[in-house]
Parts: C-alpha cells; sequence; structure tokens
C-alpha cells in the first residue's frame, strides 16, 4: 500500500499506473474509518484496478468549531485498516496541503444545501463541496464511492459532478449498520454506554415510521409520534422528514413509495447522529 501526503508524487504514481489503462477509485473519508468504510473500498476494488482513500477532516465543512476540535483522528489505526483491506493508496494532506490559503470559495446549490442539514449547518455543504471538487481534481478518479447514510451529501456531490463537469461516475453504496441497527459513523465512538443504547432510537423510529407511511397514516402525524418518544428517550429531534430520493423536495405524504425517502437528525448527548431509510427498497 502506498502512502502519500503530498499531491506530486500521488499523481507522479496515479499517472504511471493510468499509463497501464488503470481505472481509478476514490473513496473520500474524514479517518476513523470503521466497516462502512470498509465496504466502500470493496466496492471500489471490484470495479477498478486502483483503490485511492483519502483521509482528511475538512475545516471547512464544520460550522461549529468544538465539533471539528472533537471529531476523532486515528490516522495510526485507520492505516492498519486499510492495509487489511487491501487498499492500494492512501492519500493524507494536511491543512497546508488542501488549504495554501484561506479559501474564499464559496458554493450554493439552491434549496438543496438550505434544508435538512444546511439548515442545522450553515454552509457546510458548501465546505463539502469545495474540498470534494479539490480531491476529483487532484485524483481524476474514474469512479468516487459514497455512502447513502449521508445521502443529502450525495445529492449535492451529484449536482456539483453535473454543473461543474467533472468526467467520473458516483456510486452511492447501502448503509451498514451495527447488529442493533445503529447506522455505522465516525461519531458512534463519542457516544458513552447510556448514549450509546438510546441512540438506536434513530433506526427504530425510521422503521415504524416507514411501515406506517405504507400502511396509509399521515406523515405529520407520525412525525408528532417520533418528537415524542426521543423526547421521552432523552433524544433531541432536530428533524424527520420525508423527501423525494431523486430531487430531496420534502414532502407531506407519500405519492410514490419507491420514490421516497425518511431522513432524520438528533443530539444524542452532545453528538449529532444522522440516518435515513427508503420506503420500499434496502428494508434491513
Amino acid at each position: 500500500m502506498h502512502i502519500f501526503s503530498e499531491i506530486g508524487p500521488m499523481n507522479a504514481y496515479l499517472k504511471r499506473e493510468r499509463s497501464n489503462l488503470s481505472t481509478v477509485g476514490l473513496v473520500p473519508t474524514m479517518g476513523a474509518l470503521h466497516a462502512g468504510h470498509v465496504s466502500l473500498l470493496q466496492a471500489s476494488k471490484r470495479e477498478n484496478a486502483i483503490t485511492i482513500c483519502s483521509i482528511y477532516v475538512n475545516p471547512t465543512q464544520f460550522n461549529d468549531p468544538a465539533d471539528l476540535e472533537k471529531y476523532p483522528r486515528t490516522l495510526e489505526t485507520d492505516i492498519q485498516m486499510l492495509r487489511e483491506a487491501e487498499c492500494n493508496v492512501v492519500f493524507c494532506p494536511d491543512n497546508s496541503t488542501m488549504y495554501s490559503a484561506v479559501s474564499q470559495l464559496k458554493f450554493d446549490f439552491g434549496a438543496l444545501d438550505k434544508i435538512l442539514e444546511g439548515e442545522f449547518r450553515p454552509g457546510h455543504y458548501s465546505g463539502v463541496a469545495l474540498v470534494v471538487s479539490k480531491l476529483f481534481n487532484m485524483v481524476q478518479p474514474d469512479r468516487a464511492y459514497f455512502g447513502q447514510k449521508d445521502f443529502q451529501q450525495f445529492r449535492v456531490i451529484s449536482r456539483l459532478v453535473e454543473e461543474l463537469k467533472f468526467d467520473l461516475s458516483l456510486v452511492c453504496a447501502p448503509i451498514v449498520r451495527e447488529a442493533d441497527g445503529l447506522a455505522m459513523s465516525s461519531r458512534n465512538m463519542r457516544l458513552n454506554a447510556a448514549e450509546r443504547k438510546r441512540a438506536v432510537i434513530l433506526y427504530q423510529n425510521l422503521k415504524q415510521t416507514r411501515d406506517r407511511l405504507l400502511q396509509g397514516d399521515p406523515f405529520p402525524q407520525l412525525r408528532k409520534t417520533v418528537a415524542s418518544q426521543c423526547d421521552q428517550n432523552n433524544v433531541k429531534l432536530e428533524y424527520l422528514a420525508l423527501a423525494d430520493r431523486e430531487t430531496l423536495t420534502l414532502l407531506d405524504d407519500v405519492a410514490d413509495p419507491s420514490r421516497a425517502i425518511l431522513l432524520i437528525a438528533a443530539q444524542v448527548g452532545d453528538v449529532r447522529l444522522i440516518d435515513n431509510l427508503y420506503l420500499t427498497e434496502n428494508r434491513n
């Protein structure tokens, strides 16, 4: 496995590999890797000759400095996990490599980045789009792999690729869950034992809401029920939303279950978690 912290040596390596007509898959991460990230690596390895995993905690996508400071950083463990997963390349730049100066560039995706995560984390998706654009330009992958857990992020990046005409394909991989259903996330390691036990209510509420929606129950009432259940379990619900999977337009009822997705965000202790569930696919 090759490890690079600078752009030039990494690009020289990739140029040599591309001379053999090798395809390149990129898995962008912020580290603190888990089985969900490994599933992205496995998908890339199936479809590309070279798989590169980037590890970089991007400061421009954090609107809360305390959240940036607390974000778990486990580079040594991450690299060992990537060796075991037989990743080909690791790119772990520092801030000076990614941002030679304070960036003034801002992205605006219209309504797409103002709702849900965009409402609670203003500026978040501008920072995501900025760092992903940099990675796409540096690596020039044939395919890039993202997890469904960050579904709104995937839609934002899809718009980015479409608008800027990046010559690559995007892959959205299914959520990988713990045995009790909690979506795997780097933030989970910040939960204490009691919080970890309470956190599973996000997935439980998604499943219950999905099932009752498919039975015809009205979504506004279901949302009130979820808010009450979260409150009773000392979990602070930020949103439970029903949306169109293709456009992320928010919905009040289900016209076509095959196009609908439920999305949830909540604070468990001081840790903010998100999750989502398709209404008629991946019914796990």
